[in-house]
């Protein structure tokens, strides 16, 4: 055994494995296999705590990507976002990060705008950065990645890629009747962006839960949005240039709450009050909708829950487990005071 020092270096170098070693008169791999826990080694239990009241006192901490070698695991995850919002996709990637904090995994995200290059480019990004999975949240994934995948509210994935969505059909048919039982028939409809992953199913969703309540779904009341951005002005000009045309509706339909909040803002400075003269619908229920004014009636998406959801299913798909191709989630109906009875005219 070599001679133990009193004290380690001092020049500012990071500490190592054969410092801790010539500290302590210890094998560098002998501290090695302490500090990592290695199975199946015969270290008394006074050695292994020493090594681990030298590791603490002088703040040695292990070398990840030499660790992430040996086991080829790295115990992390890439996320992909459209965008660093605060609504709908931050809180799905709360629910994501409560799950892989638990289960000690580090994540990168990056955002792509939407821009179908960069999401392949990061897709290969992440891929070279020794990411054991990859997690898709609003993003349309239109090959099947090299490592594990789920994405969240894409309804096509491509083969072998798991996706958490919700149930569109009946979050359309309970916020369709909500407003057929106030008496609503004349209703405008704000479509989601076709960068969108989920516009297209919802706005079908619409149409027929619309079919099955007698709403007639008219042209000239239906919006197209195509802005790519998470502020209100998603719904507030094209609300204004349709106030500029026709009052002749009751209510509306909007394809998230933001854009709800800008159809509010738009109703109220063209003199037109929410409920009274209009009444007004989101989806989301991001936490600021129950704080404008008037508080927003919203189909209320579990986010967390689709984020904790698709964060456990692609661990399962890392571990090898099976994982269904497809898991949909419930919405509930949230009636606030943006929704009321038609007015009479």
């Amino acid at each position: 055994m070599s001679k133990r020092h009193s004290s380690m270096p001092g020049d500012g170098r990071p500490v190592s494995l054969k410092m801790l070693g010539e500290y302590l008169g210890l094998n560098p791999s002998t501290v090695s296999f302490v500090l990592n826990d290695t199975p199946n080694r015969s270290i008394p239990e006074a050695t292994r705590q020493r090594v681990r009241e030298a590791a603490a006192k002088f703040g040695y901490e292990p070398s990840h990507i030499a660790r992430s070698l040996r086991s080829k695991k790295t115990q992390t995850i890439g996320v992909m976002v459209p965008e660093m919002g605060d609504g709908y996709h931050s809180q799905v990637l709360n629910g994501v990060a409560d799950v892989l904090m638990r289960e000690n995994y580090f994540f990168f995200t990056v955002h792509h705008r939407h821009r179908k290059d960069l999401v392949s480019t990061y897709t290969r990004l992440l891929q070279a950065r020794g990411v054991e999975g990859i997690l898709a949240i609003d993003t349309k994934v239109d090959a099947t990645p090299p490592v594990p995948t789920v994405c969240v509210a894409n309804h096509a994935p491509p083969t072998h890629v798991c996706s958490v969505v919700l149930d569109e059909s009946a979050a359309a048919l309970e916020s369709l009747r909500h407003l057929h039982d106030l008496g609503h028939r004349n209703i405008v409809f704000l479509r989601g962006q076709s960068f969108s992953s989920d516009a297209d199913l919802r706005w079908e969703a619409n149409l027929e839960a619309a079919r099955l309540l007698g709403i007639t779904v008219r042209d000239d009341l239906t919006i197209r949005l195509e802005k790519d951005t998470v502020t209100p002005e998603l719904g507030y000009p094209e609300m204004t240039d349709l106030l500029r045309r026709t009052r002749d509706f009751t209510a509306v339909v909007c394809f998230n709450d933001i854009s709800a909040i800008g159809v509010v803002r738009s109703l109220a400075d063209a003199g037109l009050s929410v409920p009274h003269d209009c009444s007004v619908l989101g989806f989301d229920d991001i936490p600021a909708s129950a704080f404008q004014i008037p508080r927003l009636t919203t189909v209320r998406q579990p986010l967390q829950e689709l984020g904790q959801v698709a964060a456990t299913g692609l661990l399962g798909l890392i571990r090898g487990e099976a994982v269904e191709p497809m898991i949909s989630l419930q919405a509930k109906l949230i009636v606030r005071e943006s929704t009321a009875r038609v007015p009479s005219r």
